[in-house]
């Protein structure tokens, strides 16, 4: 039985990769990407807005049982 092998868009550069166990960089497609996104997510520069009506979790007040 031939499986069939599954592509995805490297996150970095958009190169079409192979999702193979020999690839050990998957979803990226070489170790440069994989780092350049590691740098991203250290920098910080990925980030989620934050919804500023609601408490931070230190700000909760506990709930009474």
């Amino acid at each position: 039985m031939t499986e069939k092998i599954i592509t995805v868009t490297c996150p970095t550069c958009g190169q079409n990769v192979a999702w193979i166990t020999a690839n050990r960089f998957r979803p990226f497609c070489c170790e440069r990407c994989k780092m350049i996104d590691l740098g991203a997510w250290a920098s910080e520069s990925y980030n989620l807005p934050a919804d500023e009506d609601q408490p931070l979790s230190g700000e909760l007040k506990p709930s009474k049982h």
